[in-house]
């Protein structure tokens, strides 16, 4: 950690780094922003050390039970400010037709000028971090450099945990002016003054008047979603919003997946996954649970890193039953977002393992008793925590190269129409897949449940340019990679006309994924349906289950009449897209009609 004052570039970090357009910058920045001091950090354990302490004796972390979770601390956010604003995230390309019709847009001066006034003065009386980071291993042809600048220690300590920060950054940067340029202040935490603009044409990002992570880890949903798919289209590889893991059988054979799943769909679990006992000598390592970028390889295969270093997750809901491997992952050295306290220490959420506390603090520093109508956690209470932390963290995790993805799983939450399981018959049906993925909502977040949410490759709120085009870069990818993966489809929460689930999921969708991987190495065979191929119960591993094979043989059904009203759902998400919808996708529907129509075999 280094400090300096901010009169002037030449006094800004010189021990740190002295290349030009980088302290020309920050000089800019400071000049705008008027800090009372800059600080570099370096990523050292001392420096983590000296800021946690600074972050307690400020309030800012209060530090958990040592005993039950050594390293750890709980931070409370703004009741205001506690998750994503999409209404108020927008795109700043030179035109609105590149941002397209599901992106919000601001044109490049207009949000220059109207965040410029907002950051001029905003870290008065404050201290300027200089974040420098790396999203990817370090030295791999697909890591990006960014820095961004904050007033939040808190920001500097999620950062110091999702990305590979400091020095080594500066050291890969050198003297290139290739970095993404992340500006961040908490300002007020106003919500009338709160924007998160994202400049593709110049690497940029602005955000201000939020503290809450996904809206300033500028390293995450910013850099490595919204800014890298523009990135990724324009330089020929895919920034993904998909979980990595790595599939060992017992004879040491390891395959990746890569999987995109909308919020409130099991991505997480999928991503820490522990096979049951069935599946003995089986083994699933976490590669990432989140963010996935993809590149053509010179074998002609899809290669993938996760940019990320750490896990920024959900905690309401994780207990030692659904995610056993997050529980151990955030037992040490965590940061726990608006989670309640317990009177000695620990924390709690809804869904955690045990009896309910009595006694709690809320997630707002209020007393709470059990039986209180109000949650003790807020729903979308975090946890960050080191990818390290992970047992089951896969030992390719840091390969400069990647793993080489052999198939792609899209999933959402749908009660009906979906099956269990189905894989696409080409790589343009598989897109065509992704393009309409749908989840239903759920009453906490819409008043309303089982309304169905189109959510394309689970991008719908990161891809940083116009979704059709979006589809059209899927298209195209095609044409570099010469062993394209198999694309499938789950659905794990398919229920019953009694409203059961009709699939157990959590560690028994290790038996949905051994068949994709066998299916993705060409070693079983599956049922040609209308909508795809899916497994035979000859074929598909059920042994040891307590589901009934009907159970299963309905998750599978394909229904007429539901398929029909899916369609017509599919063509008017399609028609706002018309401008650039490919060609390609609107035939896939029409085939799909085509084979409905024509198999009689199906219930009308």
């Amino acid at each position: 950690m280094s400090s300096a004052t901010s009169n002037g570039v030449s006094g800004v970090g010189a021990p740190l780094s002295r290349n030009p357009q980088l302290l020309a910058w920050i000089g800019e920045c400071a000049r705008l922003t008027k800090p009372d001091r800059v600080v570099w950090c370096d990523g050292s354990l001392a420096e983590k050390e000296a800021l946690t302490r600074e972050g307690v004796a400020l309030g800012i972390l209060i530090p958990l039970n040592p005993q039950k979770l050594p390293g750890c601390y709980l931070h409370r956010s703004n009741p205001n400010d506690v998750a994503r604003v999409e209404h108020f995230t927008f795109i700043c390309t030179k035109t609105k037709d590149e941002a397209g019709p599901t992106n919000n847009w601001m044109e490049p001066r207009e949000a220059t000028r109207k965040l410029g006034a907002l950051f001029d003065g905003a870290m008065r009386g404050r201290t300027m971090y200089v974040v420098p980071y790396v999203m990817g291993p370090p030295g791999s042809p697909m890591a990006k450099i960014g820095v961004e600048i904050t007033d939040s220690l808190y920001v500097v300590l999620n950062m110091g945990m999702m990305t590979r920060m400091g020095r080594v950054a500066l050291e890969l940067l050198g003297d290139s002016n290739d970095f993404n340029r992340g500006l961040h202040s908490m300002l007020d935490v106003d919500p009338e003054r709160r924007f998160i603009c994202h400049f593709p044409d110049d690497n940029a990002v602005w955000s201000v008047g939020s503290g809450y992570g996904g809206n300033v880890l500028l390293g995450k949903k910013c850099l490595a979603l919204r800014i890298g798919s523009y990135l990724g289209r324009r330089e020929g590889w895919m920034a993904e919003h998909m979980m990595i893991v790595g599939v060992e059988d017992p004879h040491g054979e390891t395959t990746y997946v890569a999987a995109a799943f909308p919020s409130a769909c099991g991505k997480t679990n999928f991503a820490m996954l522990i096979p049951p006992r069935r599946f003995e000598g089986w083994k699933v390592w976490t590669v990432g649970d989140d963010i996935c970028w993809m590149r053509p390889g010179p074998d002609g295969r899809l290669w993938a890193i996760n940019p990320e270093a750490g896990y920024f997750g959900v905690a309401p809901g994780t207990n030692h039953a659904t995610n056993p491997t997050a529980m151990r992952t955030i037992s040490k050295d965590t940061i726990y977002t608006n989670v309640a306290m317990t009177p000695d220490g620990d924390v709690w959420w809804e869904g955690k393992d045990g009896e309910v506390p009595e006694e709690l603090v809320d997630w707002q520093g209020r007393p709470w008793k059990k039986g209180s109508p109000e949650k003790a956690a807020h729903p979308n209470s975090r946890f960050t925590a080191p990818m390290v932390n992970n047992p089951h963290l896969s030992p390719h995790v840091n390969d400069p190269e990647g793993v080489p993805i052999a198939a792609i799983v899209f999933g959402g939450r749908r009660s009906t129409t979906v099956p269990l399981v189905v894989q696409a018959f080409n790589w343009v049906h598989g897109v065509y897949m992704g393009a309409t993925l749908g989840s239903e909502t759920t009453a906490a977040a819409t008043g309303q449940v089982g309304v169905v949410r189109r959510d394309p490759m689970a991008m719908l709120p990161f891809c940083g340019y116009d979704m059709g085009r979006y589809f059209d870069h899927w298209l195209d990818m095609s044409t570099s990679i010469r062993d394209l993966p198999k694309i499938f489809q789950v659905n794990w929460f398919r229920k019953g006309a009694d409203g059961r689930f009709l699939w157990p999921g959590f560690g028994e969708n290790m038996r949905v994924l051994k068949w994709i991987i066998d299916r993705a190495h060409r070693r079983t065979g599956g049922w040609e349906t209308q909508l795809g191929w899916v497994p035979h119960q000859a074929e598909f591993d059920l042994s040891g289950m307590s589901v009934s094979l009907e159970d299963v043989d309905e998750a599978e059904s394909i229904d007429r009449a539901s398929w029909k009203r899916e369609l017509d759902d599919h063509e008017e998400f399609f028609q706002k897209l018309a401008a650039t919808m490919p060609r390609e996708l609107v035939l896939q529907r029409e085939l799909l009609i085509a084979r409905l129509d024509r198999d009689m075999r199906l219930k009308p």
